[in-house]
Formats: C-alpha cells, structure tokens, sequence
C-alpha cells in the first residue's frame, strides 16, 4: 500500500502547447468530441453540452478560459483529440483537449511544486510539475480549475 501512495497515476494530454496530466481517479472517460450543442447565455469558456450514455454533460473549453491557442497538430494527431471526462464531485464534466497522449506513473517525491508563472493556466490551479523525457508536465488540480458557484452553474445545465 506504501508503494501505491509513493506513485500517482496521470492521464496526460496536450493543450497548446504545453503537457498537462490529471489524476486517474478523476477522470471518467475519454471522448471523441462530437455534437457539441451550443448553449445560449453562458460564459464563454463553456463550449454547450452534450449526451454521454444518456448523461447530459457540460463541456469546458479551456484554450478560451486561459487564453491559449491551439496546438497545430498533423492531421494524425488531430485524430487523437476529443474530451477528457472529469469526475469532480460527482458531477462529470467534458474538457477540450488537443490531444491524448497517455497514462504516466510518477513518483510523488518527483513532483515540484509550481513555478508562480507558467504559460497559460494560472499557478492556483497547478498541484505541481514534474519532468518528462523532452520537457515538463503540468499536473492539473482539477477541484481548483472550477469555483463551487461554477459548479453549480454547470450543474444546472446537465439538468
């Protein structure tokens, strides 16, 4: 059990052009993303909704909420884009990302904690870095990317 709690488990993907990765219990599933509805008068990091397996699940564009660009990726790589299904409170909600990359093991004493300024997504949403064959990863908290009024807001459009 020791051993376990040494180690975490991330599913990592690209967004931009960094490399982010969010812990494996919290993640509900990965998506292709298709028939996206576009909701009216909601904020503008909130791409619409769309049913997962009868579910209606709010989904989240964060190249909009941070600011940032997408990654220009090869048509191969395009493919792998879609939506990362995040469990956060019992309440599942889609992100768009630009690429799934792939489940990670890392130790926990490797993981630093976050510079204060980091390309694109603020440090307050960062549980930490930790570094990757050809650069660094950014390991997301995912219960800090959204308030509790935001929840509450998402909550009432998968209603």
């Amino acid at each position: 059990m020791a051993e376990k709690d040494a180690t975490l488990q991330l599913v990592t993907f690209q967004l931009g052009q960094e490399h982010y990765g969010v812990d494996i219990m919290e993640v509900d599933g990965i998506v292709r993303e298709d028939n996206i509805r576009s909701v009216p008068n909601v904020p503008p990091s909130v791409e619409g909704i769309f049913n997962l397996r009868g579910k209606i699940i709010p989904v989240i564009n964060l190249h909009r909420r941070f600011h940032l660009r997408k990654a220009e990726l090869s048509e191969e790589d395009q493919l792998l884009g879609g939506l990362v299904i995040l469990n956060i409170n019992d309440m599942l909600i889609g992100v768009i990302i630009d690429k799934i990359s792939r489940v990670v093991t890392i130790e926990r004493n490797k993981v630093q904690p976050p510079p204060q300024m980091i390309s694109g997504i603020g440090a307050e949403y960062i549980k930490g870095v930790a570094h990757e064959e050809g650069g660094y990863l950014i390991i997301l908290d995912i219960h800090r990317l959204f308030d509790p009024r935001e929840i509450r807001q998402l909550g009432n459009l998968a209603k």
